[in-house]
């Protein structure tokens, strides 16, 4: 085997858990540390990384993705680990909110990849997929030298491959609602009590609005770790869309954490870099509207019923602004992984359409099955239709 960027893809798809994985496949073992000190990093040298670790259930991504674009506003150099990816999973590794190039994605890989064992034996298992690029992410990071890095654990929190890290300077916990239920269930309390694992003792924690019974749970497991817990109300004021308020309030609560800490002489700047931040955010497939010609494409990578629910919204409330009537047939096309309740999301689909008085015209029901080779079978589309002769 060479050793390209193709070749790198499927040593890392090779790593990936069983179709039906358990949260021990998942998780961040006690071998975190281990695989650490092979690449010569200590929790000293994770501790330069600044981290801000954002845990939850809705809103993960995007609020990640804010509090990024604010620090860059400051001069931050940010890192921003997130998953999973749309089209590339160079998109997981991201400094200045640009995805690593292949070089450097392939440059960094195989430099961990020597160094880390091959086969599990008695004393230390193998990285697998979610470890294996989370060591990626922090190697990346440290080599770069970045001044902040901020992080979206994998699922839940507390057996996170990304909880490996013992000082972050913030953590924050976006929207929690029943998701992945098999995993870290039964309960939505069980839920919070995952998430508020990345909770650590001396660090700011900040919440986005709960439901009493999540904040109470979020709330124990603060002054079991001895954290102090606040909670964030949406800022009606910021330059966003109503359906990224709470997300955005959250970020810049976040950020105005951090820099508060780090970056105390910046305080005087605060209120332009924050509006700055805002306005170059970018998070494609998340409230996002792609026109071509007389079609528009409404895009939300929402996974779970409530997060479906906010996502028909925004799509109800965009076509009555811009008088997309049911002339101009409106079609969903929906897909979800197999491990989910697919009744449950499509009654949500359906309460929400009803609720915001939305007629359908074509309902696509579609698998997703992403190809081991790193791209999504959009990618391969794309690559197809360059070939000559080819023709969409």
């Amino acid at each position: 085997m060479g050793r390209h960027y193709d070749d790198a893809i499927e040593l890392l798809n090779r790593r990936r858990a069983s179709a039906q994985p358990s949260l021990s496949q998942m998780r961040g073992s006690d071998d975190m540390t281990k695989w650490l000190e092979l690449l010569s990093y200590s929790q000293t040298d994770l501790g330069t990384l600044n981290m801000i670790h954002v845990a939850g259930t809705n809103g993960k991504g995007s609020t990640c993705a804010y509090i990024s674009s604010i620090l860059q506003s400051f001069g931050c150099k940010v890192g921003l680990y997130t998953s999973p990816h749309l089209l590339s999973i160079r998109e997981r590794i991201r400094i200045n909110g640009k995805p690593i190039e292949e070089d450097a994605f392939t440059k960094a890989f195989y430099e961990i990849w020597d160094v880390l064992p091959l086969e599990p034996t008695v004393d230390m298992d193998i990285p697998r997929y979610l470890q294996l690029l989370t060591l990626l992410s922090f190697h990346v990071f440290l080599k770069e030298g970045v001044d902040v890095a901020v992080y979206e654990p994998h699922m839940g929190g507390e057996y996170d491959a990304t909880n490996v890290v013992a000082s972050p300077v913030v953590t924050a916990v976006t929207r929690i609602a029943e998701d992945h239920v098999r995993f870290l269930g039964p309960t939505i309390e069980d839920i919070a009590w995952h998430k508020a694992g990345i909770f650590k003792p001396g660090c700011p924690a900040i919440s986005s609005p709960q439901e009493q019974i999540v904040a109470e749970a979020l709330m124990n497991r603060a002054n079991e770790k001895k954290v102090t817990l606040s909670f964030v109300e949406p800022d009606p004021s910021l330059p966003v869309i109503k359906f990224q308020n709470e997300n955005c309030s959250l970020a810049t609560r976040v950020a105005t954490e951090w820099i508060s800490i780090m970056m105390p002489d910046s305080l005087t700047n605060l209120a332009g870099c924050i509006d700055r931040g805002i306005k170059a955010f970018e998070w494609p497939g998340r409230y996002q509207q792609i026109k071509e010609g007389r079609h528009s494409w409404f895009l939300d990578g929402a996974h779970n019923d409530s997060g479906l629910s906010t996502a028909v919204s925004w799509f109800a409330e965009m076509s009555k602004l811009q008088r997309i009537d049911i002339e101009h047939a409106r079609v969903i096309i929906f897909s979800h992984f197999s491990d989910r309740c697919g009744d449950k999301l499509l009654h949500a689909i359906k309460e929400c359409l009803d609720r915001e008085s939305v007629e359908i015209g074509h309902l696509i029901l579609t698998t997703y099955n992403e190809r081991r080779n790193g791209l999504t079978r959009i990618g391969i589309y794309d690559q197809a239709l360059t070939k000559p002769g080819m023709t969409g």
